[in-house]
């Protein structure tokens, strides 16, 4: 379950009803949950809590999908998918290796996101945005001239904007759902102390145990 309250389809302000009424067609999605894609559905639930978020988010999703934009729908994915996986969002991640089928990707080529640096399944420019995604996602904005340059001898100035907002929009749509466990994100940290072989969480050193080892060969 996700970590906040979930809004009902009777709760919901009118924007967040009618976009209920296209995924969920006539369930109640925190009674019924579920969606066409396979997902819970509690993006939109737990955003409902907060209207004018919801609707701000909500026309994040129209701008990126707007026929005004001039950057390619098929690279606009690359940056997505790339950051879904930066961020360690497999809700993202796996909602986008989809959409990049969708624009004209191989499933080589989404099989190749998370270690695109070592294929050659993408082209120049490809790994160029790809380059430019970790520099954006892993690296906070830090990106070397060099590859800055190679970004703008393939694309214009206004690709390069708009693949930068989208890209770093969705981002924190990761980082967002990895918070709140949303969707595909509602998972345990992995990472957490596990139990020596007698079930204790008592104060074994375990190098002591080399330490000693160690300690007795000088001896011998």
């Amino acid at each position: 379950m996700p970590r906040l309250r979930q809004v009902s389809r009777v709760d919901a302000h009118p924007f967040a009803q009618a976009l209920y009424a296209m995924i969920f067609g006539d369930r109640d999605p925190v009674a019924e949950p579920g969606t066409a894609s396979g997902t819970p559905g509690d993006w939109w639930t737990v955003f409902a809590q907060v209207p004018d978020a919801f609707d701000h988010t909500t026309a994040g999703f129209q701008f990126y999908r707007s026929p005004d934009r001039v950057l390619s729908a098929r690279h606009r994915e690359l940056g997505q998918t790339r950051a879904g996986y930066a961020v360690g969002s497999k809700f993202v991640f796996s909602q986008h290796c989809k959409a990049m089928r969708d624009v004209g990707f191989t499933d080589e080529q989404v099989a190749a996101i998370p270690a695109w640096s070592s294929t050659d399944c993408f082209s120049v420019e490809e790994r160029a945005l790809l380059a430019y995604t970790d520099c954006l996602v892993l690296e906070h904005g830090r990106v070397p001239e060099a590859l800055f340059d190679s970004l703008k001898a393939h694309f214009s100035e206004v690709e390069i904007i708009e693949f930068t907002y989208i890209t770093c929009t969705y981002a924190m749509h990761a980082t967002m759902t990895k918070a709140l466990r949303l969707e595909y994100d509602d998972v345990d940290d992995r990472v957490v102390e596990e139990p020596d072989p007698h079930g204790n969480f008592g104060g074994l050193d375990v190098m002591s145990v080399v330490d000693a080892n160690h300690t007795e060969s000088d001896t011998e």
